[in-house]
């Protein structure tokens, strides 16, 4: 479990670090962009975003 856990933080780090190693113009206006919404939306973002997760996690297991 600890092995497959790792591996997965391992990969996140890898995927998070594509977009400022090829863009950072485009990641710091995206960041900006998200300072400006609310708490409300970026809750519904976070919110898709795990639900989407859980389920591709439940499809490929």
């Amino acid at each position: 479990m600890w092995h497959d856990l790792l591996t997965a933080i391992a990969l996140l780090l890898v995927l998070e670090g594509i977009m400022p190693f090829i863009n950072p113009e485009a990641l710091r206006k995206a960041l900006m962009m998200a300072v400006g919404l609310n708490d409300a939306t970026l809750r519904f973002i976070g919110l898709t975003s795990m639900l989407i997760g859980v389920l591709m996690l439940y499809y490929l297991r």
